[in-house]
């Protein structure tokens, strides 16, 4: 199957099914000689699991990381990182009755077409449950930039369906289940989702991600481009259906005395181009927001096809996220962290010996 690929130099490949026995990835590229153990890499996989709240899957997964290959007494070798995560809830007779029908909303009716069948249990190739090894993988990439650039990446929620979630401190997005920047708002988005979880409908969601000290001069102009290669990772994503870096679609509605970011001796006066210039890093913040739609995944029914073709009404069981965006976060995260890490290896292949001259302008405040 291709496509199941994400990098050049730091690449990342995913395997498994969301109820085989196990789904994992191979993560190539790392630079030897890095402190890693499964520590590092739990903390995010943690963040991500299904079953932190009862406004998520309570499908139940500990989603324990196994380091199977690529370190040795406690550092990276350099070698092919191999990461394992057990299945160990899957329920797969809730699907028994989707097997010959196809979900509205869903890849069912697309995989049938692409490859002729598929596995229905739980969404199969298809699911959500696939991101918990790009997290795993993301984490990795977190901990090399951090150490080796200093950069950090933080997401967060910044609207739940119709309630946009205005930023108030980073500090606030540990300390409840919608990653949510801002205390006072989360009364209501409990509320909102307790009506709509009763209500048995979903309902979609925006993820904000920022990287902070990433170094002028990453990204790949044309086609390679640092903006380009985010956006193409973050689509990937299941469910994202837009992808915004910076202002994004504001800008066509922005004169081009309000969007372009001036510079001054002092540091760039505003960030509407979200950290990229050219498709390559300014030095300013790298910000990016995706767009994620409510599931199809809902008890209520829509109206279908079996696979003759006959119309059919389906009604989904089983254990589902009514807001999928609610666990997005550390996986928006984790994308925006092996892209980085991907162009940092590129760019200090190729320039690692440049000296520009010019002095790096420091950036405007994310």
């Amino acid at each position: 199957m291709s496509g199941s690929t994400l990098g050049k130099l730091f690449c990342v490949t995913v395997f498994g099914e969301s109820h085989g026995p196990a789904i994992g990835c191979v993560v190539d590229g790392c630079p030897p000689g890095m402190a890693l153990a499964e520590a590092d890499i739990q903390h995010d996989l943690d963040r991500r699991k299904p079953g932190t709240s009862r406004h998520v899957t309570q499908r139940r997964e500990s989603d324990t990381a196994e380091i199977l290959s690529g370190i040795y007494e406690g550092r990276t070798t350099g070698t092919p990182i191999a990461l394992l995560i057990r299945n160990e809830d899957q329920r797969s007779k809730d699907y028994g009755n989707i097997g010959e029908t196809f979900r509205p909303g869903h890849a069912d009716y697309t995989y049938t077409q692409k490859y002729g069948f598929r596995d229905p249990r739980g969404g199969g190739r298809s699911s959500a449950r696939l991101t918990a090894p790009i997290v795993g993988a993301g984490a990795i990439a977190k901990k090399w930039l951090r150490e080796k650039y200093g950069v950090v990446i933080r997401g967060y929620m910044s609207a739940l369906g119709p309630i946009d979630i205005p930023f108030e401190s980073w500090d606030e997005i540990g300390n409840n289940a919608f990653f949510s920047p801002n205390a006072a708002i989360v009364p209501e988005l409990e509320e909102y989702m307790d009506a709509l979880r009763k209500s048995g409908d979903s309902v979609g969601a925006k993820i904000s991600v920022v990287a902070e000290n990433v170094p002028p001069g990453w990204g790949e102009p044309l086609y390679d481009k640092l903006d380009a290669d985010l956006a193409h990772a973050l689509m990937g994503l299941n469910a994202v259906k837009g992808v915004e870096i910076g202002d994004g679609m504001l800008a066509a509605r922005q004169k081009g005395t309000e969007h372009r970011d001036e510079i001054t001796p002092e540091g760039f006066l505003s960030n509407h181009a979200g950290g990229v210039l050219g498709g390559i890093s300014s030095g300013q913040a790298v910000i990016a927001h995706i767009a994620i739609k409510p599931t199809s995944s809902m008890r209520l029914p829509g109206r279908s096809i079996d696979l003759n073709g006959q119309p059919i009404e389906v009604v989904t069981h089983g254990r589902h996220d009514p807001c999928v965006g609610i666990r997005a976060t550390p996986i928006a995260e984790a994308l925006m962290a092996i892209v980085l890490m991907d162009h940092a290896l590129r760019h200090r292949a190729q320039c690692g010996d440049v000296t520009p001259g010019t002095p790096v302008v420091p950036g405007a405040a994310a």
